[in-house]
């Protein structure tokens, strides 16, 4: 008699043999799938991050020299290299090409520079199709001693220097072209991973907008400063008697501050400070037709600073009526020792000798342009051998930062405090006054105020 069969079920064979041994229990609890996406964003963000932070430092910058050095430095930590150079050499222009090096002294810039530039990954970047595909995506050189193509002066060079490994990478984007390049050594064998190449590809991108527009601010910069000098004498007149020098920066947005120098008959000398309202190209132009009719106006009538000014307003005031200028003219006669100066809402000249170092008491006036008519007495004063008379404008006080009442009496100090021996030299006057006004320099970007001073010294 045959066993009875189990009743068969849907979707199961009753004859398969059913296990008896038991799954071994669950140790680790998997991860879901959740975490592993949270790890992902996670480290997105912190790339985002670090990348904002590295383009603000750089947005920062105010200068071509201080954005290179910033590009520089974060993209040697992007890639996680310690040395790096730079490269920026625009095309189409006679600008000369900048080499800016990281963690490479004078001494290997030169080694690097003996390299010929075809046989380097940097000069590939340079030279090579803008559109070509190590042009976007940068060169990487993992093991530059294991290539056996390497080119025998760059071994020799990468192991004088000790590196290992270079990328390279190009300064382009498509609104600025190619700029120019960099490459970072890494001093073992070694290249930079996906992520790290697309962040640094991302910052050089925007690096590169960046540079292009502070080379085309420095440009105009350059060229309103040559306006400007251009608009100033070319030379001081020598005058028996009487030693001149004068030091004169235009601010980055040009401005009218100017000085003027010119013999007059019978021996004299006649020297002239000014400021014109506002900045620019039209300050700067303003600046010019003022200072050239002032010349014509003082060797008609220079005796008398009054009449010159006088003249002055009146020309403003016609042909420029929404305008306004300080101005102060001296009329000097070196051999008799004799000045007669007149101002128009202008600072006063400072006199500083072996016993005297103080302000010319001038009459209070308003600037030219303000009033109906203007006139105000002159002023005439005698300079004793040895003292020098200091003309400046009122951007030298406004450069320090410091209210007018201070300014004035730092400018007396540092006059005061200049050593004898330079005493009897009117370009070491001025130098150690500025240097006492403006400890940062006379170059500083970040101002907006022009700066002119004029000695005379009187022998």
């Amino acid at each position: 008699m045959s066993a009875p069969h189990l009743p068969k079920v849907a979707g199961i064979d009753p004859e398969v043999p059913v296990s008896t041994q038991t799954a071994a229990p669950l140790r680790e609890i998997p991860a879901a799938p959740g975490a592993f996406i949270q790890d992902r964003l996670a480290g997105w963000v912190s790339d985002l991050t670090t990348l904002h932070e590295l383009t603000e430092r750089l947005a920062a910058t105010a200068t071509l020299d201080a954005a290179l050095n910033e590009l520089l430095h974060a993209g040697a930590a992007l890639v996680g290299a310690r040395r790096g150079l730079l490269v920026l050499e625009r095309a189409g222009t006679t600008t000369p090409s900048t080499t800016l090096g990281l963690g490479l002294g004078p001494a290997d810039l030169g080694h690097l520079e003996t390299v010929e530039r075809s046989a380097t990954a940097l000069g590939r970047v340079l030279d090579g199709p803008p559109d070509a595909a190590d042009a976007r995506d940068g060169i990487a050189t993992p093991d530059l001693l294991g290539d056996q193509d390497l080119d025998p002066r760059h071994r020799e060079v990468a192991t004088r220097l000790g590196y290992a490994a270079s990328y390279a990478l190009p300064l382009a984007s498509e609104a600025a072209g190619r700029l120019g390049g960099a490459v970072w050594f890494y001093d073992e064998p070694g290249e930079p991973s996906e992520k790290q190449r697309h962040l640094v590809g991302l910052y050089a991108r925007y690096a590169t907008e960046h540079l292009a527009r502070l080379t085309e601010l420095e440009r105009a910069r350059a060229d309103i400063a040559t306006v400007a000098e251009e608009l100033l004498p070319s030379r001081l007149p020598r005058i028996p008697g009487v030693q001149l020098a004068a030091r004169h920066r235009t601010g980055p947005q040009g401005g009218g501050d100017w000085y003027d120098a010119l013999p007059l008959p019978d021996h004299a000398l006649g020297l002239a400070v000014g400021s014109v309202g506002g900045s620019g190209p039209s300050a700067m132009a303003a600046m010019g037709r003022l200072r050239a009719s002032l010349r014509a106006y003082a060797v008609m009538e220079g005796e008398d600073p009054v009449a010159v000014l006088s003249d002055l307003e009146l020309l403003l005031r016609l042909t420029e009526p929404a305008r306004t200028a300080t101005a102060l003219f001296a009329y000097c006669e070196p051999a008799a020792r004799k000045v007669v100066l007149a101002g128009a809402g202008h600072t006063p000249p400072l006199v500083l000798g072996d016993r005297r170092c103080e302000y010319v008491e001038t009459t209070l006036s308003a600037p030219l342009g303000m009033l109906a008519c203007w006139e105000a007495p002159s002023v005439e004063f005698s300079p004793a051998p040895g003292e020098t008379v200091l003309l400046y404008t009122d951007g030298l006080l406004r450069r320090t930062g410091d209210a007018m009442d201070r300014a004035f009496a730092r400018l007396h100090s540092a006059a005061a405090s200049v050593p004898k021996a330079d005493r009897h030299d009117p370009a070491a006057v001025t130098d150690h006054v500025l240097r006492a006004m403006l400890p940062d320099g006379l170059d500083r970007s970040d101002s907006t105020e022009d700066v002119v001073v004029l000695a005379a010294h009187f022998d």
